[in-house]
């Protein structure tokens, strides 16, 4: 029996290889090229590789470039020739900023210009969904090559797999139950799924909705650090507790679990951020540094959740202007932004200082 592989599911299987180390082929036409994070890099791959021959380059984004004081050429990326005395300590140096403090002189740098970089760009899209650190090892491979070797690696078409890395998750409903909670005894928890292997998200629906009218709607990114151990770094798990607080108050609303820890970027970039801001930069610069953007989060998740639970008009409680855009543009109609400032206190002023000047929040 032949079973043949969607693209969502060989995107699915490409993020685990590349979180475990493992090689991806990415093609485009004639052009192949072999994609390792640098984060999941082994000193024997790198050692594979280079016995090989095939041209080598590291890609980053343009924030992590920026940072080194090396030119993007491609706009969104540059590409760094290794060097001769390359090795995977100088790789990791590149990739990872937590010693640019320390050792600020990493160059000098030969920066790759002209030329087809779609692979490249894919390799960035794909590594960040895998949330590691964007920045990877690229070889170059002759479109002819073959071998039982390169035959067992996830291969993946590039112009295929662009719009899915793009797209919104499908997400479908998989389980639902009553759960008497601390803000209303009549709660019920829905749970959903992507279709790319993702991880899932919830939808609290407290009390008896009125869809009517607009419902009372709290979109919150999941926070392990402020949700569950309490940190004083944020103002989330303050924002969470306000939040149920206030819809059991009102005999009714809905929160929105959605797991896109650290403003998408996943726990362990997070915790890399936290460190950085502890070296003195704030939220916005510590996701720069690493090579994300201000927000790799998709909030477009929350507004398929809100259709599947039938609400189209919400009352918002939100201090982030991005969130009512998003819900707006979306097709959900934000009759009202309902304020949410809770949890400030001497450890996340500076954090919810940026918020406000860099990110735009009501705060």
């Amino acid at each position: 029996m032949r079973v043949a592989l969607t693209i969502i599911e060989q995107i699915a299987r490409a993020r685990t290889d590349l979180r475990m180390g493992v090689p991806v082929i990415l093609s485009a036409g004639p052009a192949q090229t072999l994609l390792v994070p640098i984060e999941t890099l082994s000193q024997a791959r790198l050692d594979q590789m280079i016995e090989s021959k095939h041209p080598l380059h590291m890609v980053l984004t343009k924030q992590r470039a920026e940072t080194l004081k090396i030119a993007a050429y491609d706009g969104d990326l540059a590409r760094v020739a290794l060097p001769a005395d390359r090795n995977l300590a100088w790789l990791r140096s590149l990739a990872n900023p937590v010693d640019d403090l320390s050792v600020p002189l990493k160059g000098p740098f030969q920066t790759l210009r002209g030329g087809e970089v779609q692979l490249d760009r894919i390799a960035l899209a794909l590594v960040k969904s895998a949330h590691l650190l964007p920045a990877a090892l690229m070889a170059s491979l002759p479109g002819s090559i073959s071998g039982p070797d390169l035959a067992m690696l996830t291969r993946l078409n590039a112009q295929q797999a662009k719009p899915f890395l793009e797209a919104q998750s499908v997400l479908s409903s998989v389980a639902a139950a009553h759960i008497p909670t601390a803000p209303a005894a009549n709660t019920r928890l829905h749970v959903f799924r992507p279709d790319d292997g993702g991880e899932e998200h919830y939808g609290l629906e407290i009390g008896l909705l009125d869809r009517a009218q607009p419902v009372l709607v709290r979109l919150h990114s999941a926070c392990f650090t402020g949700d569950v151990l309490g940190s004083l770094k944020c103002d989330c798990g303050p924002q969470l507790q306000g939040a149920l607080q206030q819809m059991g108050q009102e005999g009714a609303g809905t929160l929105l679990y959605l797991n896109q820890e650290g403003r998408g970027i996943g726990l362990t970039n997070k915790l890399r951020a936290y460190a950085l801001q502890d070296q003195g930069f704030d939220t916005v610069e510590a996701n720069h540094r690493l090579g994300f953007e201000d927000d790799e989060r998709d909030f477009r998740l929350g507004a398929s959740i809100l259709r599947k639970l039938g609400i189209s008009q919400i009352r918002l409680l939100t201090n982030n202007p991005a969130k009512v855009a998003m819900m707006e543009q979306q097709g959900i109609t934000v009759a009202e932004r309902v304020p949410l400032k809770r949890g400030e206190n001497p450890f996340n002023a500076s954090y919810l200082s940026t918020k406000a000047h860099k990110s735009g929040h009501f705060l």
